[in-house]
């Protein structure tokens, strides 16, 4: 890689040596030197190389005046030159360096300058194996027609398709311009002009600042639909109909979350339902959320996540976890926020169900987390990802303490408080010791019954969750219960449950309690009752298919079907390992991957190989 040499490579070499430490461990940004303020990305998408190939633009705002040195986390980013914007208005060749890989972090990309430029550009070009970038052939697309690429940054990625300062501590408003071939739209987490035909390149711009975790860009085959006066859903043309009507209620959950925490302030809230391969739930990148096709089922059972993801634009995207130590200020925050704005939608029964749900999943984790991740922070200090707490369990237990807090101050004083953080923080990133300073002082100096020290530090440090937690108990699923325990016990025949007018969110708690406990016999019954093998609930589907293994009962071809279709890793990965560890299944789980893989996404393929390699 071209190296400028108008610095020496001395000079060069003592600047990587010198790796002074920072506030996050997985960045090498010095952003204690000076942080980028503005980005802008000028690209072209080549599918049939699979990469992005441009420049990227950072305007720079310098903090310590003695500082010569810009530092950027890449990772496997071919750099072909760098560029500073000279006083003179002209753009003069810049030396650089990139340090040796690191696995987890990548490449630091070393820029020596003989000053404090405004600006600096970077001309690279990204990988085919790029972390963040699923390249998808028209095969794997709904129409077979066109390829299809898309983006998941979170959490360290961004760096694998734009050098930019990449940790959630630095926020930058950013545009772009970036090139497609002709017949596919680019949407980006920016404002997207839904008339535009992309001449001359497809334009963004992103006002409001964000961290690079929130960079997101799609291209394909797209169509697009308004549910409202400030809300949109984009999916491929065969998907945007059924897309449209299970997100129908899109406006109402805005209305319902600002009449809790205060105006939204990102001006618009769309969503693109993306390819089954799409490895999560949902990534909440302001005004353009990414979205699973599995929460299309066809009677708006599962919009629960599309509250999730809304909650987020206050909880994360507004305030942000200052470093992914403290990632439950942005997941406990938004699984709370998401129960609330769940209830003032759907009613006080549908909102504590799903709670129970949530909170008796959390429990059942608990014995496969090591006790000292079962914390939602530790006092390590933060120089090593090795010390983070169990990423899974700070929504529910996160969401526990912020519950248990309402329930004690009661919500005339907790809303306000909790709004207050929001609107005393936005636009900023913060720590677990930031929030404490703000809870003493804005709750428990006045209120020190609510909660004492000792518990505080139980919730935040400690394992598992605190005895003096409240668990939520719903009487509607109470009666399911007594079902249930008849039902296991063969006291209720299968043909007396009510499963009829149970809604997903029961079924999902009936398929959890059987897991390892109902028989092949009784798996098969439910089938033929309720057809649940067939299933177009995918939350569901995937409960009665991990239920069905563990007993014994073949579901292969629904199963392959499921297995073949959707890449979602929250259903794969535990599918597959309960396949390995049937004896009868193993095989057969290993021809089945052997097809899937190429369909799953870079991050799901890496954590069901771990499973095939125990």
């Amino acid at each position: 890689m071209p190296i400028k040499k108008t610095l020496s490579a001395f000079v060069l070499s003592a600047l990587a040596a010198l790796g002074v430490a920072h506030a996050d461990p997985l960045s090498y940004a010095r952003y204690d030197q000076v942080r980028t303020s503005d980005l802008y990305l000028d690209l072209k998408a080549d599918f049939g190389h699979k990469t992005l190939a441009g420049y990227a633009e950072l305007t720079l705002n310098w903090i310590d005046k003695s500082a010569r040195t810009l530092v950027l986390d890449t990772n496997e980013l071919n750099i072909a030159k760098v560029q500073v914007l000279n006083p003179n208005g002209r753009w003069n060749a810049a030396s650089f360096m990139l340090d040796k890989l690191d696995a987890e972090k990548g490449r630091a990309l070393r820029i020596a300058l003989p000053f404090q430029p405004q600006k600096v550009r970077v001309y690279y070009r990204t990988a085919p194996s790029a972390a963040a970038l699923q390249w998808m052939s028209p095969q794997q697309t709904m129409s077979g027609k066109r390829p299809f690429m898309f983006s998941q940054s979170e959490e360290i990625n961004a760096r694998s398709w734009a050098p930019v300062q990449d940790t959630p501590a630095v926020r930058f408003t950013y545009s772009a311009r970036i090139e497609a071939p002709t017949g596919m739209r680019v949407v980006m987490s920016a404002e997207n002009d839904q008339q535009s035909t992309g001449a001359g390149g497809w334009k963004f711009k992103m006002a409001q600042p964000i961290p690079s975790y929130l960079l997101a860009i799609a291209i394909g085959e797209i169509d697009v639909r308004n549910l409202g006066p400030r809300s949109a859903v984009y999916a491929e043309p065969a998907r945007i109909e059924a897309a449209a009507y299970e997100l129908a209620d899109t406006e109402k959950m805005i209305s319902a979350a600002e009449g809790l925490y205060g105006p939204y302030r990102w001006e618009r809230y769309d969503m693109i339902v993306l390819p089954p391969s799409f490895p999560i739930g949902g990534m909440e990148n302001p005004r353009l959320t990414f979205l699973t096709p599995t929460m299309i089922a066809g009677d708006r059972s599962l919009v629960d996540l599309i509250a999730h993801e809304l909650a987020h634009s206050w909880s994360g995207n507004l305030v942000t976890n200052a470093s992914w130590k403290h990632f439950w200020l942005n997941e406990g925050f938004t699984t709370y926020v998401t129960t609330r704005i769940v209830e003032k939608l759907y009613g006080e029964e549908v909102a504590e169900m799903n709670l129970q749900v949530e909170q008796e999943e959390a429990l059942a984790s608990l014995p496969s987390i090591p006790a000292a991740k079962q914390a939602l922070v530790t006092r390590d200090a933060d120089t090593s990802a090795a010390s983070y707490t169990d990423s899974g369990l700070v929504y529910p237990k996160g969401a526990w303490l912020l519950r248990t807090l309402e329930q004690r101050a009661g919500r005339e004083t907790f809303d306000p408080f909790l709004r207050g953080w929001f609107d005393q923080h936005a636009f900023k990133s913060a720590t677990t010791d930031e929030f404490v300073a703000y809870l003493k002082k804005n709750l428990l100096d006045a209120r020190p019954e609510v909660m004492s020290q000792a518990e505080l530090d139980e919730w935040l440090y400690g394992a598992g969750i605190p005895a003096s937690a409240k668990h939520a108990a719903s009487p509607r699923l109470a009666a399911l219960d007594a079902q249930r325990t008849a039902w296991l016990k063969g006291e209720l025949p299968t043909r007396d449950l009510n499963g009829k007018n149970w809604i997903a969110l029961e079924w999902m708690h009936f398929l959890n309690d059987i897991d390892g406990k109902a028989s092949a016999a009784q798996m098969q019954e439910l089938d033929q009752a309720f057809a649940l093998g067939k299933s177009g609930n995918n939350e569901i589907a995937y409960r009665f298919y991990l239920a069905s293994i563990k007993a014994g009962y073949s579901v292969r071809e629904p199963l392959n079907a499921f297995l073949m279709s959707v890449g979602r890793q929250k259903f794969v990965v535990p599918l597959y390992t309960a396949l390995l560890k049937n004896p009868a299944e193993k095989e057969w789980a290993k021809s089945v991957y052997a097809k899937a893989r190429e369909h799953y996404h870079p991050v799901t393929q890496g954590s069901v190989d771990k499973q095939f390699k125990k």
